[in-house]
């Protein structure tokens, strides 16, 4: 598109990151601008999995993390040959929810980024009901295979858009990115406030 930048439609299936089953087909559009800022997204999905199953899976998890007797701490999740302690899932959960927000703001027509691991999270107790974690994640970046740390901070309520913080250190570019004050959710960015955030 003259004077915007370079538009995009795609049409794809997605599936569960943990089981592998078939969650459903997305028709997106994607604009991304001349200028660098994060692309356009306009997405529809169509689920295999209906709302109230959705919300039953988030407040299991959400029950799992609330009833640890001690907060919650973890380092090399994945460890060095793919496995996750059942006790880490709803953390690695969490982990690849939130940096997929990082991966969108970070993303350009020629760079890419999945989550490689979790190199260590810290569970923070709060006096309201949102579960709150510290990250650091490792990203690998594509096509250039460098491996981006960023320090992730989370706070999420089921029902509630998912707040991340983040701060990267880009290490082949010699540059920090930071994410400011917004949170990040499925449905897109929404700015919000919250007691810690």
């Amino acid at each position: 598109i003259p004077e915007s930048g370079h538009k995009y439609y795609l049409q794809f299936s997605t599936e569960d990151y943990r089981t592998g089953e078939d969650a459903g087909n997305c028709l997106a559009t994607v604009l991304y601008p001349k200028k660098k800022s994060p692309p356009v997204v306009s997405i529809k999905c169509s689920h295999t999995k209906d709302k109230k199953e959705i919300q039953e899976e988030d407040n299991r998890i959400y029950q799992r993390i609330r009833h640890q007797s001690k907060p919650i701490t973890g380092n090399n999740i994945p460890d060095s040959y793919g496995n996750i302690e059942p006790a880490l899932e709803p953390v690695w959960a969490l982990a690849v929810a939130g940096s997929s927000s990082i991966m969108w703001e970070k993303s350009t027509e020629t760079l890419g980024y999945f989550l490689a691991q979790v190199k260590s999270v810290r569970q923070w107790i709060r006096k309201d009901d949102f579960v709150e974690f510290d990250y650091t994640v490792l990203l690998h970046e594509i096509p250039t295979q460098e491996i981006i740390s960023c320090h992730m901070r989370l706070a999420w309520l089921p029902g509630h858009p998912l707040k991340v913080k983040h701060f990267c250190a880009a290490q082949s570019h010699g540059e920090e990115e930071g994410s400011g004050a917004e949170s990040g959710s499925a449905a897109g960015p929404a700015a919000e406030k919250g007691a810690h955030f």
